[in-house]
């Protein structure tokens, strides 16, 4: 018991700790400011949603995009060699909408010769298909809100930004997600704090995949997503490139702009977050690690202290070391829920079932040593059962 009072202590520690970092981040969290009589509509984009088995998602991904805009945009999606539905869905929208701005491109077997991971062949064969000024890259599970597009190309072009990327808001509605996405949210709000992020002085280089707004010029530059045909983390190698070729990078808040499911299973988000996480840190063994550790010091901790005090209290009298353990434990616990609560307007997350968080310490730790495995292993290294390549 007094180890686990020791181990309280430091889970105390961590907790403030971590939670003034988050709020030094999230209160310098930028947004896009502009006003909307002031957006200039005299561009060209092309918006590229890549798609592998996304029948659940594509109609309301697809409806939301040309329902959010009346410009005269492209909206490409690309089938990349879907088993259910997906194609089938996007002709029934073609047929039913009329609507010229939505294509569909079938995607075509990856060339041999190189390794392609992920989303990179399907977005490279769209980018041959358009010479759009800019380049609107979503996933098939996000949502666009009304006039999101001209908005951020606005802002671009008024900061004249190469590579604008949202922290969309991100929906929890499957239990699965209630007890990983909150705590993954706060993880790489800290981790990826937006300040270096968007200082050009700083290594720092982080871009989220469900939003990423190319200038077509910079895009090309860097290579575009043939040049990480390789990387299953496509996003945040992408703003490494940004970064490295001295173009500008900007990473904010988009509450307003979009939102995201982005699992619907816990079988879903259990091999998403696997595939991804190790290769996110850059397969640096020694932050993903320390990831495990704060994740179980803050999150787990104080739930497991409650949990194995109450069951000491249940066999036997209590003593000081328990009552002590409980007492912290409970501190820590009420220090969770004020991040929660603190973070809330900025995550848009909101308090509901925010005790989950002792369990999903748990989970999302496993994860991270899962994903070391497999990235590593190869071992059941897949993204909607398709295996992917190590390198």
């Amino acid at each position: 018991m007094i180890i686990l009072v020791l181990g309280l202590v430091v889970s105390i520690i961590a907790i403030i700790i971590f939670s003034g970092k988050l709020s030094r981040a999230l209160n310098s969290a930028p947004k896009i400011s502009i006003d909307p009589d002031s957006i200039d509509s005299s561009f060209s984009v092309s918006v590229i949603i890549p798609a592998y088995n996304e029948a659940a998602n594509i109609e309301a991904c697809v409806t939301s995009v040309l329902e959010s805009t009346d410009l005269e945009i492209e909206v490409w999606v690309v089938d990349d060699q879907s088993t259910d539905e997906t194609a089938a869905i996007v002709e029934l929208l073609q047929g039913s909408r009329l609507d010229p701005r939505l294509k569909l491109l079938s995607g075509k077997s990856r060339p041999g010769g190189k390794i392609w991971v992920g989303k990179n062949w399907a977005c490279t064969q769209a980018v041959q298909q358009v010479q759009s000024e800019f380049l609107l890259f979503i996933d098939a599970d996000v949502r666009l809100k009304s006039k999101s597009i001209e908005t951020a190309i606005a802002y671009a072009q008024q900061e004249k930004i190469d590579l604008l990327s949202l922290a969309v808001v991100i929906l929890c509605r499957h239990w699965s997600e209630w007890l990983v996405q909150p705590i993954v949210v706060l993880l790489l709000g800290v981790g990826f704090d937006f300040a270096p992020v968007n200082d050009p002085t700083s290594d720092t280089a982080f871009a989220a995949g469900p939003f990423m707004l190319f200038r077509r010029s910079a895009y090309d530059a860097i290579g575009g997503h043939a040049a990480v045909h390789d990387q299953v983390v496509e996003d945040v190698e992408l703003s490494r490139r940004i970064k490295q070729q001295h173009f500008k990078l900007w990473y904010g808040l988009g509450a307003n702009l979009a939102e995201a499911q982005m699992y619907q299973s816990f079988s879903a988000l259990w091999e998403g977050w696997t595939k991804n996480w190790f290769m996110g840190s850059n397969r640096n063994y020694q932050a993903a690690l320390y990831c495990v550790f704060v994740t179980f010091m803050i999150f787990a901790l104080p739930w497991i202290g409650i949990v194995s005090g109450l069951i000491d209290l249940a066999f036997s009298s209590l003593t000081i070391w328990n009552a002590i353990a409980l007492s912290i434990s409970a501190i820590g616990i009420f220090l969770q829920y004020r991040v929660r609560r603190e973070s809330a307007p900025f995550t848009t997350i909101p308090l509901q079932n925010w005790w989950m968080m002792g369990a999903g310490g748990l989970v999302v730790c496993a994860i991270v040593l899962t994903s070391i495995i497999k990235t590593e292993t190869g071992w059941g290294w897949t993204w909607r059962g398709r295996q992917l390549e190590r390198l």
